[in-house]
């Protein structure tokens, strides 16, 4: 029995630990390709930021220098105008899944709906807001790259607070209504609460998602050379200049680019952590 007993917790410990080899083997699959595409980054665009690139407008084909500040203006005011959109719509359609319509047919043609776009290429994406915003004025502008980014983050930001919702227990929902508390004010500041980390995280997954969108900006932003932070008139972003850049014959042109992608990798690096440590010091945790 002693022999046959030590067999089992010798082969129970090599099981574990083979498992558990296996785990840390799929953590380095996983951060290797992002931290080997990082240090990429820096190395081929680390030379190209100065203070020229974060104060100056892009010369003129043929000048050397310049900056991408003008794409970098532009890529905030879209992104913050995209999230204006698809951030309220989509945590507001998320607490309607959880909490108002569940088991109704109207929530099930929603949830099906919001899995069909979050799968839409995004160059669909464009040329639907080029049909629905540019079109009808008649011009490329930064409201309509903002509109189609904003519809990207949609169904991410709403799938991802209706789990979240649904993960807050059902008796603090309970404990709530115990106290005469009405439905809707009980959602709002309990279990919306309760569940803002996550819906947090979702947003912000939606947010890194679309930052490095290039097609659908190509459609509705168009691009600008100069300052413009006019929403009503094409406006230039990170991802259009970097695209401009890398397909140009220009050495000076492919190094900006470099440092355009380091940029925009940085700030989103930069916004999630930004995020999650405000999260994290309890400023918007809901239990905490």
């Amino acid at each position: 029995m002693a022999t046959e007993y030590k067999l089992k917790w010798k082969l129970r410990t090599l099981t574990d630990n083979a498992v558990t080899a296996l785990a840390i083997l799929a953590t380095l699959l996983v951060v290797t390709p992002l931290l080997w595409i990082f240090g990429y980054l820096i190395y081929r665009g680390a030379s190209s930021l100065n203070l020229a690139f974060f104060t100056q407008i892009p010369k003129p084909v043929g000048e050397t220098g310049g900056g991408m500040a003008n794409a970098i203006l532009g890529s905030g005011i879209i992104l913050l105008l995209a999230s204006s959109i698809g951030v309220p719509i989509g945590i507001g359609g998320g607490i309607f899944l959880a909490e108002f319509g569940r088991g109704t047919k109207l929530a099930n043609a929603v949830r099906f709906t919001a899995d069909v776009l979050n799968g839409v290429p995004s160059i669909v994406m464009g040329l639907a807001a080029y049909s629905l915003v540019v079109i009808p004025q008649g011009h490329f502008s930064a409201f309509a790259g903002g509109v189609a980014l904003g519809i990207m983050m949609i169904p991410t930001v709403c799938r991802t607070t209706e789990e979240m919702l649904l993960m807050v227990p059902h008796a603090v929902r309970e404990a709530a209504l115990g106290l005469g508390v009405p439905n809707w004010r009980s959602v709002l500041s309990i279990t919306v609460k309760t569940a803002s980390p996550g819906i947090i995280t979702g947003c912000m997954l939606a947010f890194a998602r679309v930052a490095g969108e290039t097609a659908p900006l190509l459609f509705t932003a168009l691009g600008n050379q100069f300052w413009s932070a006019s929403l009503n008139q094409p406006i230039a972003a990170l991802p259009l200049q970097i695209y401009v850049y890398a397909l140009s014959p220009y050495d000076d042109w492919h190094r900006l680019a470099w440092g355009g992608a380091l940029v925009l990798i940085a700030l989103i690096v930069l916004a999630v952590s930004l995020v999650r440590w405000v999260t994290s010091r309890g400023v918007l945790k809901g239990t905490s």
